[in-house]
């Protein structure tokens, strides 16, 4: 487009005022079209960025880091199952923190204290469901689990529950879990009024 003017000798807000007296005679129809080629455009722009953040990783990469959670996932059923306190300290980092399904706060030293007990005995753990989702360093796990085994008091204990997982991957290149939290599926019924939901 040519300008029939020295476009350096028009100041900033001269050449605002001329484009938008041209914007005013386009017709409504040009202006509409107008508008949505700017939203294209605006949408083809954030894709573009959005696109690396989300894949995050090379595809080779994310698919040898998601067999590497799914090892670590396996690790963890067996460390729970075998109450394997090593297993669990090498899974586990320093500053790891678990909200259990009935909303109390574990440490690494609380939980591997608990699995060293041994008061409770979970003689099943059957995970499904499994999704695995990455943001660069760091892995979130979510899962469907079916429990079932004893409490410390011997009661029989077992349900199902979903969880989420997060692992980190540190400086060494471990990935480690730094955050747990495990929520009891109910059986469909009436809410009662305290729940929160």
């Amino acid at each position: 487009m040519r300008f029939p003017f020295d476009r350096r000798a028009v100041s900033g807000v001269a050449l605002t005022r001329m484009l938008g007296t041209a914007y005013e005679r386009l017709s409504p129809v040009n202006i509409r079209f107008l508008k949505a080629g700017w939203t294209i455009a605006a949408a083809v722009a954030l894709a573009a960025f959005a696109i690396p953040l989300i894949a995050g990783m090379p595809l080779a990469q994310k698919h040898e880091s998601r067999h590497e959670i799914d090892q670590y996932e396996d690790d963890w059923r067996n460390a729970v199952l075998n109450s394997d306190t090593k297993a669990m300290d090498a899974l586990l980092a320093d500053d790891y923190i678990g909200i259990t399904a009935y909303g109390t706060i574990e440490d690494k030293d609380q939980t591997l204290a608990r699995l060293r007990a041994g008061g409770r005995r979970i003689s099943s753990l059957t995970i499904s469901e499994r999704k695995v989702r990455f943001y660069e360093k760091t892995a979130v796990v979510t899962c469907l689990v079916d429990v079932k085994g004893t409490n410390a008091e011997g009661a029989e204990m077992s349900g199902s529950y979903r969880y989420t997982r997060v692992y980190i991957r540190n400086e060494q290149g471990t990935w480690k879990i730094v955050s747990f939290e495990a929520s009891r599926i109910r059986e469909p019924g009436p809410r009662h009024k305290n729940d929160f939901h």
